[in-house]
């Protein structure tokens, strides 16, 4: 296992400067962090890398997608929108040196038309398969993100991530599974995890309310032995969102303080990711 932490816990807006977080990431231990690319652009990916190697980290990369870039839309301009900047974001993780891009990337965050589920899921799959060459050229690792009902209603269990994957048919495109969002929805997490299998590619920790692993009722213990069932290897980064008033945070609700200090529940975290899931 490597173990990771997003960036986001400690911006105010996704502009802030990274390369401070990073040096506390990194003098807390992690392996690596995650940064989300929604205030990234091209030009500054290259820096970034220099100074995650600088500090010996490695980046994995989140994403997100607006309301004019749909993936799922029957308006063909708006799923040539979504083409592009997913396209865009391939091309950032490859520059930042990183090989992992997972997030809200089969539906825009927020947008909800369950009459047109099916249809929705069918014309979203067609496009992310159509960016497979892409991902191979580049190196870079798809993750479809498991999110609860109240942000998105394409794909909310892992049961539905499974079946969305495996429409889309491309080796490199596989499942983020988050243990907030199955805490929401999946009625047996450790479950949902041996079911997604070889298809899961990254996984996220934070407890039922966002906050630090191991702080709630989140149970941890079968999520890690079901990870250990499957043999995964890969990341788990915790993804934590504590201080409220921050742009970062306002669109999930974050009414008040989950933590009192954001490197102090960092710190926790990772004792707490390195005693249950190595």
């Amino acid at each position: 296992m490597k173990f990771g932490i997003h960036s986001g816990l400690w911006m105010t807006r996704w502009t802030d400067e990274i390369e401070p977080i990073m040096s506390t990431v990194a003098e807390l231990g992690f392996d690596g962090i995650e940064i989300s690319l929604l205030g990234i652009t091209l030009d500054r990916a290259a820096s970034l890398n220099a100074a995650a190697r600088d500090r010996g980290l490695e980046i994995t990369c989140s994403t997100g997608l607006g309301a004019h870039e749909d993936p799922t839309s029957p308006d063909p301009e708006m799923r040539k929108a979504a083409q592009a900047a997913l396209k865009n974001a391939v091309r950032i993780t490859a520059a930042l040196g990183a090989r992992q891009l997972a997030g809200v990337i089969a539906a825009p965050w927020g947008v909800f038309d369950p009459g047109d589920k099916a249809g929705r899921a069918e014309r979203s799959a067609a496009l992310l398969g159509g960016i497979d060459p892409l991902l191979s050229e580049e190196g870079v690792v798809f993750g479809v993100e498991v999110i609860n009902r109240f942000e998105t209603d394409l794909i909310n269990t892992a049961q539905e991530g499974i079946a969305y994957v495996d429409a889309v048919g491309s080796p490199r495109i596989g499942l983020l599974l988050d243990t907030f969002h199955l805490n929401i929805e999946d009625k047996d997490p450790p479950a949902s995890i041996r079911a997604a299998g070889k298809r899961l590619v990254h996984f996220h920790v934070s407890d039922n309310d966002r906050g630090t692993p191991g702080n709630g009722h989140f149970d941890f213990s079968g999520a890690a032995g079901a990870l250990r069932d499957i043999g995964y290897d890969g990341w788990v980064t915790a993804e934590m969102f504590v201080v409220p008033g921050h742009p970062t945070s306002a669109d999930l609700n974050i009414w008040r303080a989950l933590e009192p200090d954001p490197t102090e529940a960092a710190r926790q975290a990772l004792q707490f990711m390195k005693a249950t899931f190595q």
